[in-house]
């Protein structure tokens, strides 16, 4: 049992306010709001595994972007015209503020521990050949336009993009045409020392968390409550099997949120499926080769390959150590969590939305066909694609670690069609009893967002008492748009640490806390 376990004793009879499944970021953040709404109401966090943050939002189990829409193409698709639409870049860097409001006011508060899960990291974009550097250029233009991103730099200067990242561009053909844009404003998250930090202040403040207990079903009672049945795992177990009745049930389970929502036969889960992709990433932490790097840099991804399989080389820090990590190389499993059942994906499957499945599949045979290529693929094959970001990269640097499963959303279109969904789904009941988040990046990073529409749905008639203290917490969420904040525009170098936080003024840190927009440009 771990620190932040709540020991049996001091668990209540079997009712409680708030029961989240899974103890990911998405749980743990709802649970941080509700606690911040509802000091009263008792929650209970019920993980499966021996510890919080051990799926999803373990940070070798994901690429730790603050998803800022800064570098990610798939966010910035080009129309049929050529021009581009940064649409989605837009709403997602938005969400993104929110989290980070949310962040700083919990950092203020002193109900995070510190600041050691984000460390400023610039974002770049990194492509090859004349086509792809004047779509760059295109995006870099139109991005600009917008307040957002006003501080993103573009160069297809050797020189230049060798002083942000020399790795790019050592032993590259020098009549190779590249270019590359970079954000100083992004960063890189430990979203799994996040979740603790936020499980950490729950359980203090009186939240309960069952560590190694697995929800196996969960039904209606007839006074419209959820009674959930609990096995216990540990090999120890005084009882293995108990029950607990909430008001109010989420289910943050990663992969494993689709089958618990099925099995609670709410309507508004027919026809939902869910396609399981694992992936692969290299990962060096040779001290002369991680100097040389500091951004995280984003590719354009292959014909066919899902968003979560763009190439992308990465700055991580994790426990305080600087990595840097390479890939996703795409597979697939059958499991719809790393450390779940082989058989996820085939108990999934419904008569309500078998047809779905299968017709997102016959939509989506490139993808298929990528993910087939990547399972047949040579390990120096797939080492090459790491020398077209880094020429001089050598084996001997790199190891191979297994990344988390991502289970990509599959619904009914309009039409009543199976479409393959790439991002995230929140499915409630229509009386709010029950939700589940569905879905895979940008995920953690607009987790805030993604959780504030769920007490939005779920709470209706609380909800509007609850506006004015959110918007204390997240000034973005009453219409304050995040360029009229306050920035700060004094950092210049995009190699140093993370800033050390500032005194608060009336126990609020200025929106700048993490640099949002810096400028380096001299």
């Amino acid at each position: 049992m771990t620190s932040r376990e709540t020991s049996p004793r001091q668990q209540p009879a079997d009712a409680v306010d708030v029961v989240l499944v899974g103890g990911g970021v998405m749980s743990a953040t709802l649970g941080t709001l509700i606690q911040q709404l509802e000091p009263t109401w008792s929650i209970r966090i019920i993980e499966r595994l021996d510890d919080v943050a051990l799926e999803s939002s373990n940070p070798w189990n994901n690429a730790g972007t603050g998803h800022a829409a800064l570098c990610e193409l798939n966010y910035t698709p080009e129309r049929a015209d050529g021009s581009v639409d940064i649409t989605k870049a837009v709403a997602i860097n938005e969400q993104f503020e929110t989290s980070r409001e949310l962040w700083q006011h919990l950092l203020a508060t002193g109900q995070l521990a510190d600041e050691s899960f984000v460390h400023r990291t610039p974002h770049m974009t990194f492509v090859r050949g004349a086509e792809n550097v004047e779509f760059l250029r295109r995006r870099y233009e139109t991005m600009t336009a917008h307040p957002l991103f006003r501080d993103m730099e573009f160069s297809t200067d050797r020189a230049e993009i060798s002083r942000w990242t020399p790795l790019l561009t050592a032993g590259r053909d020098a009549d190779e045409p590249i270019a590359a844009t970079r954000s100083v404003a992004g960063t890189d998250v430990d979203f799994g020392n996040l979740t603790r930090q936020l499980v950490d202040n729950l359980v203090r403040h009186g939240a309960e968390l069952q560590l190694q207990h697995e929800v196996t079903s969960l039904k209606r009672t007839k006074d419209r409550r959820w009674r959930l049945k609990v096995k216990d795992r540990s090999w120890n177990a005084p009882r293995r099997t108990s029950t607990v009745t909430a008001r109010f049930v989420f289910v943050g389970a990663g992969g494993g949120a689709l089958p618990l929502l099925q099995a609670s036969g709410i309507p508004e889960i027919k026809g939902f499926g869910g396609f399981p992709i694992s992936g692969e990433f290299l990962r060096t932490d040779n001290p002369e080769v991680v100097a040389q790097h500091q951004a995280k840099v984003y590719g354009k991804a292959d014909v066919g390959a899902p968003p979560m399989s763009v190439p992308h080389l990465d700055t991580r820090v994790v426990d305080g150590k600087s990595y840097l990590m390479f890939g996703p190389y795409a597979g697939f499993s059958p499991k719809y969590l790393k450390k779940g059942k082989y058989l996820g994906l085939i108990t999934s499957l419904r008569a309500d939305n078998i047809t779905s499945m299968l017709g997102a599949g016959l939509k989506n045979m490139d993808l298929t066909q990528y993910l087939l290529g990547q399972l047949a693929a040579a390990p120096e094959s797939k080492f090459h694609t790491l020398q077209q970001f880094m020429p001089q990269a050598h084996p001997k640097d790199w190891e191979k670690i297994t990344a988390g499963q991502r289970v990509q959303v599959i619904k009914r279109d309009a039409d009543g069609k199976g479409v393959l969904q790439f991002g995230t789904e929140v499915v409630t009941a229509g009386d709010g009893s029950i939700a589940g988040l569905l879905g895979a990046s940008p995920g953690a990073s607009t987790a805030v967002s993604a959780m504030v529409d769920v007490l939005g749905r779920c709470f209706p008639q609380e909800f509007p008492a609850w506006r004015e203290q959110l918007a204390a917490m997240m000034p973005s969420l009453d219409g304050v748009p995040a360029d009229a904040r306050e920035i700060d525009t004094t950092a210049s170098a995009a190699d140093e640490p993370a800033a050390t936080l500032p005194e608060p003024v009336d126990g609020v840190l200025p929106a700048s806390v993490y640099e949002s927009q810096a400028d380096s440009r001299s």
